[in-house]
């Protein structure tokens, strides 16, 4: 899956949230100061080329959807983190943010309960 720059995920964030925009809909879901209609019409354009985003005709205008979830790109982006800076392993990311982070011992614990019921699903 492509990766996406910080300006397109933002963008993405809002969409995944909506469901379907029109470019002014996701304007508005934007902090001041708010980016132009027209970088978030080109962010919206690019997504459409990394296939990422569709749109149907709705008026005079475009509503916008996600067809990528976000359950997937998130997967792929812990994926790419964990292979670009932790050697493929997990616990060594684990093991990182246990040390960096402060991480308690039943944030841990928790997080071990939560991949136990996932593999045995």
């Amino acid at each position: 899956m492509k990766q996406l720059t910080k300006a397109e995920e933002e963008v993405m964030q809002v969409l995944w949230e909506l469901k379907e925009a029109s470019v002014k809909d996701i304007i508005g879901l934007f902090p001041v100061p708010k980016p132009a209609y027209n970088t978030v019409s080109t962010i919206i354009r690019i997504l459409e080329t990394k296939k990422f985003v569709e749109h149907r005709q709705e008026g005079k205008g475009y509503i916008y959807f996600p067809i990528v979830k976000k359950t997937e790109y998130s997967n792929s982006s812990l994926n790419r983190l964990v292979e670009n800076y932790f050697q493929g392993s997990f616990k060594n990311m684990v093991s990182f943010f246990v040390k960096k982070n402060n991480i308690d011992l039943e944030d841990v614990e928790f997080l071990l309960k939560e991949i136990k019921k996932q593999k045995d699903a």
